[in-house]
């Protein structure tokens, strides 16, 4: 139970929607205290203006009064627009009052207050009436009449008001934020289940796909970057089913391949070896029988051990300065008899006076036999063309036959190691599967590139380039 409360709780939904939701209270949490705060101010500021308006105006209206009983009209007044005030003399003794309960007439201000009247200022004060427990803002203004300072004049207000505004505000803003939390909470939880619902499938394809079950394909969710995951574990899984398709080939067709030579040289041994021939003349049929299925078998043996060394990148090279026509010249003259025995004609061009290549000669041979090889393999009849020229920086030699092509959507895939054209007849034209995929790691570790050309019933062309070194272009510029 522990394990599944520990898998639940380490679900990205939970761990993205929880990081979500924490930045969001990150930001609303602040953001409901400084709005809490603005209200705040703004309400009491307003106050604070507005009794420090009337104080002052009240103050004023005594100072340019010569009457005594202003002070009193100003009570009247005052108990009729239920505005709370008191006025004091010169000495801070209370003279009329309004509304305040605690402010008794006869009764003195703080001397403190008496000093700041005296200079002239303002005085600002909050307090809490003892009688209704309530919370009063105070503005005092000084009443001044010809520089002779004659007392003040202090207008209350009551912040009950303000706060009972200030509440309703705090419970807009509560209720406000509840309700975008609780958006922001199906947002995140739509957002997590959009994002982390195609990393499950995934994950459930990579696990189907590690088990074995290679046509398991990702429907990519989108064009991001999770689109291009999906796509990418498809790809992962079509390589490793050729794979899988062209390991399993590969073995039968080496099955095969050493089990036919091995037959006949056991079937043709046990004939020699209980003298179950008529003449010398067919005994050295069979021995030749022996022999001819020994080169073949040291050959397939060779592109496996060939092969074993590509994927182990342990193969050497010996680079020198070569004439790459004289190694061309060699291959064909090499094969030229097994094309003459199928009845195809071999041709050959080799322009003169081609730059030295900076390579390996024994690499470049085993190159040329094999392209040369797969060439008289695949063609049944016509001509067999090799051809070595200089392309502007480039020396291009290729490789040409008449044979049956290679199908256009299989071409991407000819260098692949196991990778054979006309699987169903693979066993008439022999091979391996391997010739083309050591070719190429062949030409590209020497600094080369090869590609190949097609088209079904007429035939294919491989180009092999090699770069020019600037050495050699300088000194033909200046020759």
């Amino acid at each position: 139970m522990d394990r599944r409360a520990k898998m639940i709780w380490n679900r990205i939904v939970i761990k993205l929607g929880g990081t979500i939701l924490l930045l969001f209270l990150m930001v609303l949490l602040p953001l409901g205290f400084v709005i809490d705060r603005a209200f705040s101010g703004f309400y009491y500021q307003e106050v604070r203006a507005e009794i420090e308006d009337l104080s002052s105006r009240y103050a004023e209206s005594i100072a340019a009064s010569n009457n005594p009983q202003t002070p009193y009209m100003l009570e009247m007044m005052s108990e009729f627009s239920k505005i709370k005030l008191y006025i004091v003399d010169a000495q801070g003794t209370i003279i009329v009052t309004s509304g305040v309960p605690s402010s008794v007439q006869g009764t003195l201000i703080p001397d403190e207050e008496v000093q700041t009247l005296l200079q002239g200022k303002s005085v600002e004060k909050e307090f809490i009436e003892p009688l209704d427990n309530q919370r009063y803002l105070v503005s005092g203004t000084p009443i001044i009449s010809k520089d002779q300072f004659n007392g003040g004049v202090y207008v209350v207000s009551s912040v009950n008001v303000i706060d009972e505004s200030l509440e309703k505000i705090r419970s807009m803003l509560w209720l406000s934020g509840m309700g975008a939390f609780f958006l922001a909470l199906a947002f995140t939880y739509i957002l997590s289940k959009k994002l982390s619902d195609p990393l499950i499938q995934m994950e459930k394809a990579t696990r189907k796909i590690a088990k074995g079950d290679l046509k398991t394909r990702v429907t990519p969710p989108s064009k991001d970057e999770m689109g291009s995951l999906a796509q990418a574990i498809n790809d992962l899984a079509l390589d490793l089913q050729k794979y899988r398709e062209s390991r399993s080939e590969f073995f039968s067709n080496i099955s095969h391949e050493l089990r036919t030579p091995m037959t006949s040289i056991e079937g043709y041994a046990k004939v020699l070896k209980e003298k179950l021939y008529d003449s010398e003349e067919e005994k050295e049929q069979y021995l030749d029988i022996i022999h001819q299925e020994s080169i073949r078998l040291t050959r397939i043996i060779g592109d496996l051990f060939e092969l074993s060394k590509i994927e182990e990148g342990k193969i050497g090279f010996h680079f020198e300065w070569i004439d790459l026509s004289e190694v061309l010249n060699s291959a064909i003259q090499k094969t030229k008899w097994r094309a003459q025995e199928k009845g195809l004609d071999m041709r050959a061009y080799i322009q003169p006076d081609l730059p030295f290549v900076y390579c390996d000669g024994h690499r470049m041979a085993q190159v040329f036999m094999n392209l040369l090889d797969n060439a008289i393999r695949y063609t049944e009849q016509g001509t067999i063309s090799a051809k070595m020229t200089k392309e502007n920086d480039v020396v291009k030699i290729s490789v040409e036959d008449t044979g049956i092509g290679i199908p256009e959507d299989e071409l991407t895939y000819i260098f692949e190691r196991f990778y054979r054209v006309e699987k169903s007849r693979s066993r008439e034209f022999g091979g391996t599967g391997l010739g083309l995929a050591i070719v190429k790691n062949l030409v590209e570790q020497q600094g080369g590139s090869i590609r190949a050309f097609s088209e079904v019933g007429k035939g294919t062309r491989f180009e092999i380039k090699f770069l020019i070194s600037p050495d050699i272009k300088k000194e033909e510029e200046e020759e």
